[in-house]
C-alpha cells in the first residue's frame, strides 16, 4: 500500500497511489489536484520505481520540498516523509515502512500526525521529574506551581466536552510556557492499550510541518517509570541519529510527562517542545509541567465522569420511557367477570423485561388468557415481548380455537425470529358459559390447578410442545378441563419457582405446590401470598429474573 495524505486544516485526506505516474498540481485534470494559487499547474510528479515511489519537481515556481529540503531531481520517498508543495503539506505512507513504528507503542488517527523516532542507542535524558502523586514535588517552586494549577483549573472550569477540554489544556500550557512551539496530548485507548493522539498545537504559522515528533525511549520511560522527562538540546541528541526529520525540525528542547489517573496509572502523556536555541526548558520547567499535568489529568477524569453520568442519565430516561411503553402493553385493568376472580402481577428484574400476560375478551362469552416468558432479560427480551403481544392480539381477533391460534402465533413469531429468542407460552380460552378451560402449552411450566379440596393438579407433560419461535408448523396439542366452583388456576414464570436467597437456595417447585395448596380460597389473595412468600425467601437478594404470576378462579 502506497499513498499520499494531504494535511490541511486539521484534517488528513488520503490519496492511494495506484497509477505508475501521478501528477500533483493545480489543474483539475491532475491526478491529485492541490487547490492553491501557490501550487503550479503541473507542480510535481510521483512515479513508481521498483517497490517504491519517487517524487520529482516539474519546474514549479515555489519548488518541491521533502522533509524541509528542496528537491533537486528525483527523490526516493520513504515511509513518513513530509512533502511541501507551496503551502500544501503532504505525508507519504508505505506499508513497506510501517514496521519502523511499532503499533503497540503508539497509534495515530489520520487527523493527528505524531511520529515516534527509533533510536540506535540509548537516549540521552537530561533530567527526570518525580510525580509525587501526579503533581510533582510541590515544595519545589510552590508559588509557581500553585499559580499554574489555579490558571489551568480556571481555564478548564465547566468544560465537560472532551474534544474541547484537551485543546484547552494545550492552550493553557502554551501560556504557561511562552517559548513552547509544539505540543501534543496522547491518551491510552481502553480497548487496545495504545497511546492515541487526541490534541496537537503549533505556535508556528500554517506553513509549518503539521507533525509532532516523539522519542520512543522517552515515551516508554515516561509510561514505565511514571516520571516526567526533560531532554535538552534534542536536535543534537544522539538518540535522534536515526531520524533525519527530527533534525530538520530543529527541536532544541522537549519535555514529556505522564497524566496519571486516580490510581496512579498513566492515562496519557503531555509532550511539548521548543525550536528556540536560546530558551530551552530547564528542570524547574519540568517540575512545573508535572504539577500542571496532574491537574489536567484530574480535569480530564472529572470530564469523563460527567460525560458518563450524562449518558447514564439519558439511558435511564430512555429506559423509563421504555418501561412505560411496555407496561402499556399489559392490561391496564383486569375485567370484572361474574362468577370469576382474576389476579395478575408483573415485576421485571431490570427496567424492562421479557415476561408477558394478557386477558382478551372474545365473542360468545369467552375470554382469552395468554401468558409467556421470553428467553433472556432486558431490552432484547422486551422487544420480543412487544412483538408477541401484537401477534397474539391480532390472531385472537380472527381465530377462536386455541390449538389453531397457538399454531398461527408460532408461525408468525418464526418469521424473522431472533436467534435464541424463543418464548415459552401458554394460551388458554375460558368459556364462561360452560366453565370449560381449553389450554395449549408451548414449552412453559404447566398451569397449576388448586381444587376445592386443596389438592394440586397439573396438565400432563406429554401435552407440552416446543416453545414459540423454534419450529414453524409445529403440531401443538390442546387439553380441556371444566373448572369446579372454588378451583383456582395459577400460571407463573420461572422467576417465581427459581427465586434465590443469599444461600443460593431455590424457592422450588415443591415448595410452590405446597404453598399454593395451603393458600386462601381466593385468586387475588392466593397470588399476593405467593409473591410475598417469594420475597420472604429471597430475604433481600435482588431478583435475577422477571417475576410474573397470574391466578384466576371460579367463585364458590
Amino acid at each position: 500500500m502506497h499513498r499520499l495524505v494531504i494535511l490541511q486544516g486539521g484534517q488528513a485526506i488520503p490519496y492511494e497511489l495506484t497509477k505508475p505516474v501521478t501528477i500533483l498540481g493545480r489543474l483539475p485534470e491532475s491526478e491529485l489536484q492541490l487547490d492553491s494559487n501557490m501550487v503550479s499547474r503541473r507542480h510535481a510528479k510521483v512515479f513508481q520505481q521498483g517497490d517504491g515511489y519517487v517524487i520529482e519537481d516539474l519546474g514549479s515556481g515555489n519548488g518541491t520540498f521533502v522533509n524541509g529540503k528542496k528537491t533537486e531531481g528525483a527523490v526516493l520517498l520513504k515511509h513518513g516523509d513530509r512533502l511541501k508543495l507551496g503551502p500544501m503539506l503532504l505525508r507519504y505512507e508505505s506499508s513497506n515502512g510501517e514496521d519502523s513504528v511499532s503499533p503497540s507503542s503508539i497509534s495515530s488517527p489520520a487527523a493527528f500526525q505524531v511520529d515516534v523516532a527509533e533510536e540506535n542507542e540509548s537516549a540521552t535524558i537530561m533530567g527526570v521529574g518525580d510525580n509525587a502523586s501526579g503533581f510533582g514535588l510541590l515544595e519545589v517552586r510552590p508559588e509557581s506551581k500553585l499559580k499554574a494549577i489555579i490558571e489551568i483549573s480556571r481555564s478548564l472550569a465547566g468544560t465537560v466536552d472532551l474534544d474541547i477540554l484537551l485543546p484547552k489544556i494545550l492552550d493553557t500550557l502554551f501560556s504557561i510556557f511562552p517559548h513552547a512551539d509544539r505540543g501534543c496530548i496522547l491518551l491510552k485507548d481502553d480497548s487496545s492499550g495504545q497511546m492515541v493522539p487526541h490534541a496537537i498545537k503549533h505556535r508556528g504559522n500554517s506553513d509549518d510541518d503539521d507533525s509532532v515528533k516523539l522519542s520512543r525511549t522517552i515515551l516508554n520511560a515516561v509510561l514505565d517509570e511514571k516520571k516526567g522527562i526533560l531532554s535538552a538540546d534534542a536536535a543534537s541528541d544522539s538518540r535522534f541519529d536515526a531520524s533525519e526529520s527530527i533534525s530538520n525540525l530543529t527541536i532544541r528542547s522537549m519535555m514529556c510527562v505522564p497524566m496519571l489517573d486516580l490510581q496512579g496509572e498513566p492515562l496519557g502523556i503531555i509532550n511539548i517542545d521548543t525550536q528556540n536555541p536560546v530558551k530551552q526548558f530547564i528542570q524547574e520547567d519540568l517540575d512545573l509541567l508535572l504539577a500542571v499535568a496532574g491537574q489536567a489529568a484530574l480535569s480530564y477524569e472529572s470530564a469523563k465522569l460527567m460525560v458518563s453520568y450524562a449518558e447514564k442519565q439519558k439511558q435511564d430516561s430512555e429506559m423509563a420511557i421504555a418501561r412505560n411503553v411496555q407496561h402499556a402493553l399489559l392490561p391496564e385493568d383486569l375485567p370484572d367477570i361474574e362468577g370469576y376472580e382474576l389476579f395478575a402481577s408483573y415485576e421485571a428484574a431490570q427496567a424492562v423485561g421479557g415476561d408477558y400476560y394478557d386477558i382478551i375478551p372474545l365473542e360468545d362469552n369467552k375470554i382469552c388468557l395468554a401468558f409467556g416468558d421470553v428467553a433472556g432479560k432486558g431490552v432484547a427480551a422486551a422487544l420480543v415481548m412487544a412483538r408477541l403481544s401484537s401477534v397474539v392480539r391480532s390472531t385472537m381477533v380472527f381465530v377462536k380455537d386455541v390449538q389453531q391460534a397457538i399454531s398461527e402465533i408460532n408461525n408468525h413469531m418464526c418469521v424473522k425470529a431472533c436467534e435464541g429468542r424463543f418464548v415459552t407460552f401458554v394460551l388458554m380460552i375460558l368459556d364462561l358459559k360452560t366453565n370449560e378451560l381449553h389450554v395449549s402449552n408451548a414449552g412453559h411450566m404447566s398451569p397449576m390447578s388448586r381444587l376445592p379440596d386443596k389438592s394440586i393438579e397439573e396438565f400432563p407433560e406429554d401435552t407440552v410442545g416446543l416453545p414459540i419461535g423454534v419450529m414453524e408448523d409445529f403440531p401443538y396439542e390442546a387439553v380441556s378441563r371444566t373448572l369446579e366452583p372454588g378451583e383456582i388456576v395459577t400460571v407463573y414464570t420461572d422467576g417465581v419457582s427459581e427465586a434465590m436467597n443469599y444461600e443460593n437456595e431455590l424457592f422450588g417447585m415443591e415448595h410452590l405446590r405446597e404453598f399454593v395448596a395451603a393458600s386462601p380460597d381466593n385468586a387475588t389473595e392466593l397470588g399476593k401470598s405467593v409473591l410475598a412468600d417469594v420475597k420472604r425467601h429471597a430475604n433481600g437478594r435482588p431478583q435475577n429474573d422477571d417475576i410474573t404470576l397470574m391466578s384466576f378462579g371460579r367463585k364458590k
